[in-house]
């Protein structure tokens, strides 16, 4: 019988940070865990939006017409093709859904591997 997903349990695994872990699948997206800490690099995603769900910590999204500050509860989604850069001054742990492959940094040859945990 399937259990369900313990987040806390889950972040506890892991202390890199930009390097997502995918803890679940739903409909061919991956459901994962980022932690978060300084600044990501600026990319963009041609063909998918980017949902950023935050649940301990602030997190900042730099975007070409500004800045969203995201605090624990708060979710933004970033629309396909615009260049953005997350990024927080201490550590923020982020929920991220995503197509399944989808590189982190909009480029498969810079992206982090993709981990399931």
């Amino acid at each position: 019988m399937p259990s369900p997903v313990d987040l806390g349990d889950k972040l506890a695994q892991f202390n890199a940070t930009w390097s997502p872990h995918t803890v679940a699948v739903f409909n061919g997206n991956d459901i994962a865990l980022v932690k978060a800490a300084g600044e990501f690099v600026w990319h963009h995603h041609d063909d998918t939006d980017d949902l950023f769900l935050v649940l301990e910590g602030s997190l900042s999204i730099d975007l070409p017409d500004g800045t969203v500050t995201l605090g624990p509860g708060q979710l933004f989604v970033v629309p396909a093709g615009t260049p953005h850069r997350p990024r927080t001054d201490g550590e923020a742990h982020v929920l991220l859904i995503e197509p399944s492959g989808t590189p982190n940094t909009g480029e498969p040859s810079t992206a982090a591997p993709r981990r399931v945990i």
